[in-house]
């Protein structure tokens, strides 16, 4: 039987970041150096098919720094954790290292930097988030205050609405950011922002590639995990930008075929924690029901690379 056509528009850049590309090869190298088992402090990443093969090759990953016991190293997720639990670490005498992703640790720097020169901060974040519990973590309680929408703006209650200043996680809508900031300077004309933008440049060049195939497919799948937040935005940016049909796919097995029958155009991008793997299986899987022909949507480049840790470069 003759397939249907099928114009595929591939986003680039789409996937792996350079941020989660350092903190899997940390999990890595700390197995190479000490062995297995190695303890991670959450998921190093928020996917499970990266979660599960590192697993199989020694790391066992826990929700809290007591479910570690003393002699063994153990390894905090790229998306940052609070200064409490290094802090609690070094009192153990734990051999630890930090993952955090260098654009998370720069918002942290930042916050920490606001907070000394005497300003409360107004983080943009999602509630639970890992990253933003984190950066909230890295100063005394009331001294960043959570804003997740507009609306949340005119509720917030500050101690001196001239001495603030505003942060953000690093994986939000670019756009629902945008206006989340105005707000915020509508209210506070004094309030100070980043030097530079703390979205990170993995997220915008995602978002930016989906706004660009958007007009031109029927419809669009993310590769990527349910609680992964930059990978849940893309949904929603090809949404907001005339997508009439957008799903979050973690593998292949997950797509719904009945939403892309009739289809003639089909977008895909995966999220920064989702292996390039997985975004071939649902390109098989595509190939398997339609004739398709393949398009890359390129909108940058990226060469950003970051160092692992001096620990795991020195010999054991």
């Amino acid at each position: 039987m003759t397939k249907p056509p099928l114009t595929l528009y591939l986003a680039a850049p789409r996937g792996f970041c350079a941020g989660v590309d350092r903190a899997i090869k940390i999990v890595e190298m700390a197995i190479q150096k000490w062995g297995a088992p190695v303890f991670v402090r959450h998921e190093i990443v928020h996917n499970k098919f990266v979660v599960d093969r590192l697993k199989d090759q020694g790391a066992v990953f826990v929700e809290d720094l007591s479910d570690c016991p003393d002699d063994r190293p153990v390894i905090f997720s790229a998306h940052g954790v609070p200064k409490s639990v290094p802090e609690a670490a070094q009192a153990r005498q734990m051999i630890f290292v930090d993952a955090t992703c260098p654009l998370v640790s720069k918002v942290h720097i930042e916050a920490e930097r606001h907070s000394e020169a005497g300003l409360q901060i107004i983080m943009i974040g999602h509630d639970g988030h890992p990253e933003t519990i984190g950066t909230m973590g890295q100063l005394p309680i009331g001294e960043v205050l959570l804003v997740e929408t507009v609306g949340d703006v005119a509720l917030v209650d500050v101690r001196d609405p001239d001495k603030l200043a505003f942060v953000t996680q690093t994986t939000l809508s670019i756009d629902d950011t945008k206006d989340i900031v105005a707000a915020l300077q509508a209210r506070f004309p004094a309030i100070q922002g980043p030097h530079k933008e703390d979205i990170c440049y993995a997220t915008t060049n995602r978002q930016e590639a989906v706004k660009a195939m958007a007009p031109q497919i029927d419809a669009l799948l993310v590769v990527g995990a349910p609680n992964s937040s930059n990978s849940r935005r893309l949904v929603e940016v090809g949404a907001r930008n005339g997508c009439a049909y957008a799903q979050l796919v973690q593998r292949a097995t997950d797509i719904d075929w009945r939403a892309l029958d009739g289809i003639s155009s089909i977008g895909i991008t995966a999220g920064a924690s989702a292996p390039e793997i997985l975004v071939d299986e649902v390109i098989a899987a595509l190939r398997d029901r339609f004739d398709v022909t393949v398009t890359e949507v390129e909108t940058a480049k990226e060469n950003i690379e970051f160092k692992v840790p001096r620990v795991l470069r020195e010999p054991a």
